[in-house]
């Protein structure tokens, strides 16, 4: 009994405790009191939404404006090749090599048969030659009627299958020289040169083996051109033109890279719902097989902008320092958008009209206190 009468005075003090805390009794001086670091040396600055281009953004593939496969035009054991990838090369510049005795020996046997319808030709003009002396004595008896009219007529006869010998053996070198133009091509067959500058990028076949006609070889590239493909939701259709600017991002760490809209391809591919267009770079750091983002301009809206050196990364985390109205000073996760030159569009952390700090950053704390 004596104890139970103990545990209802024990509450009941419990209680009035609680009833007197509730009502207002403050907790000792320096019990919840927080110490903060203090932060000085440290540059603020007000965010405030600005009205930025929106863009739309897609990304793409950037290929070499023209691009060359080289074969050859005829079959035949490599002997040399005089490249190798990442070569650059000249128009015209000889870059395999194929065996070359049969071709050489077709040549050597067509510069034969010219030699041999240019003395077929000589022969034919003496007896051209001979044949008009001939009938020119026998016109002379026949006049004196010497000579009888059909001895006249077989004389002229006679002159005139010199006359079309003669013509024969013309076209016979004519022939001779058409077949010795060809031994001489298919003989520069065996030396495949390049049809433009440009740079090797694929080698496709050895020393030693076998060309065959239309089979790849090498590919170059013409290196002074390139241009990013990439495909675009077709509600841009009457949007995109020829001749737009847009801008195209490789490498998030700098500035985008400056393209114009060189081709339009109008069909819309029934799977993607979008069509290709093809810009032409000026960067002449872009190589092909790049990948890059691309950002093609829709129009005006606000954003809310920091600059760059203002974000923090921490890990794989990316924020800014936030200072309150009570100067504390809290480092806060943002979720950035696209860059906008010097500075970059934060798409949610942050409020419009909060001050962040964007120099001194290696002075700022999480949860220091700013002093004024």
């Amino acid at each position: 009994m004596k104890s139970f009468r103990g545990a209802l005075l024990g509450g009941a003090l419990l209680t009035s405790a609680l009833i007197l805390f509730g009502c207002g009794e403050k907790i000792p001086p320096g019990a919840a009191a927080v110490k903060r670091p203090v932060v000085t040396g440290v540059v603020l600055e007000n965010v405030l939404p600005v009205s930025v281009n929106a863009y739309y953004e897609t990304s793409g593939t950037v290929k070499a404006k023209t691009t060359s496969l080289i074969a050859s035009r005829v079959m035949g054991a490599v002997t040399a090749i005089n490249v190798r990838e990442g070569d650059r090369v000249k128009a015209g510049q000889v870059l395999v090599l194929l065996d070359d005795r049969d071709a050489v020996q077709r040549q050597a046997a067509a510069q034969a048969a010219l030699q041999e319808a240019r003395q077929a030709q000589e022969s034919a003009a003496a007896d051209r030659d001979l044949a008009r002396i001939t009938f020119a004595r026998y016109k002379n008896l026949f006049l004196e009627k010497v000579i009888t009219r059909q001895e006249m007529d077989e004389m002229e006869s006679r002159l005139r299958k010199a006359e079309l010998g003669h013509e024969r053996a013309g076209e016979g070198i004519a022939r001779a020289l058409a077949a010795l133009e060809e031994a001489r091509i298919n003989l520069g067959f065996t030396r495949i040169r390049a049809g433009e500058a440009g740079v090797v990028t694929e080698k496709k076949i050895d020393a030693g083996s076998l060309a065959t006609p239309g089979a790849p070889l090498l590919t170059i590239e013409d290196a002074s051109a390139y241009r990013l493909e990439a495909h675009v939701d077709e509600r841009l259709r009457g949007l995109v033109k020829a001749g737009g600017p847009v801008q195209v991002i490789f490498d998030p760490a700098r500035p985008p890279a400056q393209g114009v809209i060189g081709e339009v391809v109008p069909a819309i591919d029934p799977a993607t719902r979008s069509f290709l267009i093809k810009i032409n770079l000026k960067d002449p750091s872009v190589r092909s097989g790049l990948f890059g983002r691309v950002l093609i301009p829709e129009g005006a809206r606000e954003a809310l902008l920091v600059p760059r050196q203002a974000l923090v990364e921490k890990g794989q985390l990316l924020g800014v320092y936030v200072v309150d109205p009570g100067n504390v000073m809290t480092y806060r996760l943002v979720k950035t958008g696209r860059p906008y030159g010097e500075k970059m569009e934060v798409l949610a952390g942050l409020r419009a009209g909060e001050k962040i700090v964007v120099q001194g950053l290696d002075r700022a704390v999480d949860g220091g206190l700013l002093k004024p």
